[in-house]
């Protein structure tokens, strides 16, 4: 079994989740067209069109506070500091509650004044428009506050509280569109109310487990650390950045459908997205598992968990997505029919083209998306910038001009795929500037800074899978240790403590239920210190809790973890992401 499969498992594990929950938002502009292409008509799909712009704005201001307080908390986890993750979950859903009022408050003034801007040269598409924001103002409070929280609820583990709120989220959004717009005809109304309701039905399941005694974050204002704001937002903002330029993107190429294809243009590029955006989730579900990865391994300086992220990323959500791709591909017809009927509508085949066309973008979307990540979170920002800025603006849009006037809105389907093709040149690029030549594996192409974590030469990297690989570990260990001249007695006590435990770990862990499991062991040599470090994705085990009831068993039994305990510096365990995290540390000096 490879190194690597502890990681993948543990992405894989969290993927769902993540993916029901990137959807929250989307799902509201797929039910949204379903109904106004088949309810209402091809003026309010173009109305629900010419809000997208804003809706990626949204996204933009979630993803900033969500960004940076997952990156920070992240860190604190793996660092096991409590407090620090108690102050950034507050400070988040302070900031998160007063930008949802502000944004309301933005919304219901454009309901009020709408009628009298001219959006679009059609007063009924501006009608529709008006009353779609008016609707959109009840759910951005509620959706600000549970985007936030359902990012807590998955570095805490709870990914049933937030599938449960995601799901009743979808069932409530489609039941009140049906009614609002199938029986009560209440049009482009109708069709933002709807997802507003859900979107508090979304937040107030999610809520109380913030309430309860069991939680380790609490709503509270007092005691928060509110010069941090600014830092939460600084490491937000280029993970941000990319919705916000997409924005603008969106707002410029809506601009040139308009002007070269006409609102047709606009209602099936609408159609083709909104319904795409379903599938969208998958690969922004999977940045927010590499967000979370990248944040703890960041936290506890791991190397090589940071590399088998990257690995996983590119080596398993891409082949996936381009499955996805082809698969849409293939029933692009069937998909445009749930929009529109008529073969000899020109929106028809348009819409037909987008869904042959853009689901290409996925795959090599990983790239800007994963890599922005790792380099939003090792503070290499200015580099988010660029390449969200080359991607989401330059990129599409200088090809759009280029090809919409030779093909139409084909044109501007083939610039979105071309435009992926940024990201994978600019990490090459930027890899080969810091490396001064082309990069030859994982850790270059990322790169890794020298300095980050422990140097190869300095540590050695363990997968016991089995108990014969654990009783051979005693041996290895003792044998790395005597090589970098760490005394005898403290190496048999180290290679005692890690034969038990991981011992334990395989008699009682792996056989708790049918999954496979594995642990992955990282020996560690520092200045004056020696660092043990076991990860498995089995059953919660806590040896802190454990070494408190040792004093009431037989002193022959657990002998590894009594001896450590005496000698050992630091003995930290925590459960990060559903792993089982024990770090042990012990000085190389005399016992």
């Amino acid at each position: 079994m490879k190194e690597a499969n502890l990681t993948q498992r543990v992405m894989f594990r969290l993927l769902p989740v993540q993916i029901l929950l990137a959807s929250i938002g989307n799902i509201n502009g797929i039910v949204s067209s379903l109904f106004a292409g088949n309810f209402v008509g091809v003026k309010a799909m173009t109305a629900v069109g010419l809000y997208s712009p804003i809706s990626l704005a949204m996204v933009a201001l979630n993803t900033m506070l969500v960004g940076g307080a997952t990156i920070l908390c992240g860190e604190h986890i793996g660092r096991n500091d409590s407090e620090g993750v108690q102050n950034v979950f507050a400070l988040d859903f302070a900031l998160s509650g007063m930008i949802g009022v502000v944004v309301t408050a933005g919304h219901l003034i454009f309901g009020m004044i709408g009628s009298f801007i001219n959006v679009s040269n059609d007063p009924e598409i501006g009608r529709m428009l008006t009353l779609y924001v008016l609707g959109q103002a009840l759910g951005i409070i509620p959706l600000m506050l549970g985007s936030q929280l359902s990012a807590f609820l998955s570095l805490d583990n709870r990914r049933t509280r937030t599938t449960v709120a995601g799901i009743m989220y979808i069932v409530v959004n489609f039941l009140l569109n049906f009614l609002f717009v199938g029986v009560m005809g209440l049009e482009a109304l109708g069709l933002s109310l709807a997802p507003s309701i859900g979107l508090w039905v979304y937040f107030l399941i999610q809520a109380p487990f913030f309430m309860k005694k069991e939680s380790s974050m609490r709503f509270t204002t007092k005691g928060i650390k509110w010069h941090e704001a600014a830092n939460m937002i600084r490491i937000g903002i280029p993970g941000a950045a990319g919705f916000a330029y997409n924005a603008l993107r969106g707002m410029i190429v809506n601009s040139l459908i308009l002007k070269y294809v006409g609102s047709v243009g606009i209602s099936a590029f609408t159609a083709a997205n909104t319904f795409l955006s379903l599938f969208w989730a998958i690969p922004n579900g999977m940045a927010v598992v590499s967000r979370m990865m990248i944040s703890v391994s960041v936290g506890e300086e791991d190397r090589k968990s940071l590399i088998d992220t990257t690995r996983t990323a590119l080596f398993n959500f891409i082949p996936i997505l381009l499955a996805i791709a082809f698969f849409i591909m293939l029933f692009a017809e069937p998909i445009t029919r749930f929009y529109y009927r008529d073969p000899q509508d020109p929106v028809y085949m348009m819409t037909v083209m987008g869904f042959r066309i853009l689901p290409y973008c996925m795959p090599l979307s990983i790239i800007i998306l994963h890599f922005s990540c790792y380099w939003q979170t090792t503070n290499r920002r200015v580099h988010v910038h660029v390449l969200a800025f080359l991607d989401g603006v330059v990129g599409v849009t200088t090809l759009t001009m280029l090809l919409i006037g030779k093909i139409g809105l084909n044109g501007v389907y083939v610039a979105n795929v071309l435009n992926g093709f940024i990201a994978p040149v600019y990490v090459l690029v930027y890899s080969y500037y810091y490396n001064k030549h082309f990069p030859k594996t994982i850790d270059e192409l990322m790169p890794v800074p020298p300095q980050f974590g422990v140097p190869v030469f300095g540590r050695i990297d363990l997968s016991l899978t089995d108990m014969d690989s654990v009783i051979g570990v005693s041996s290895t260990l003792q044998e790395f240790c005597q090589k970098k001249g760490i005394d005898k007695r403290r190496a048999f006590f180290a290679s005692l403590f890690l034969e038990e435990m991981a011992g334990n770990i395989v008699k009682h862990g792996f056989s708790a239920d049918n999954r496979k499991h594995s642990i992955h062991v990282c020996i560690a040599i520092r200045p004056e210190t020696l660092i043990m470090s076991l990860k498995d994705d089995c059953v919660p085990f806590n040896i802190e809790q454990r070494r408190q009831m040792m004093n009431q068993e037989d002193v022959t039994k657990n002998i590894g973890i009594r001896l450590v305990s005496g000698v050992a510096s630091e003995m930290q365990y925590q459960n990060v992401l559903g792993l089982n995290v024990l770090t042990i540390r012990l000085n190389t000096g005399s016992v």
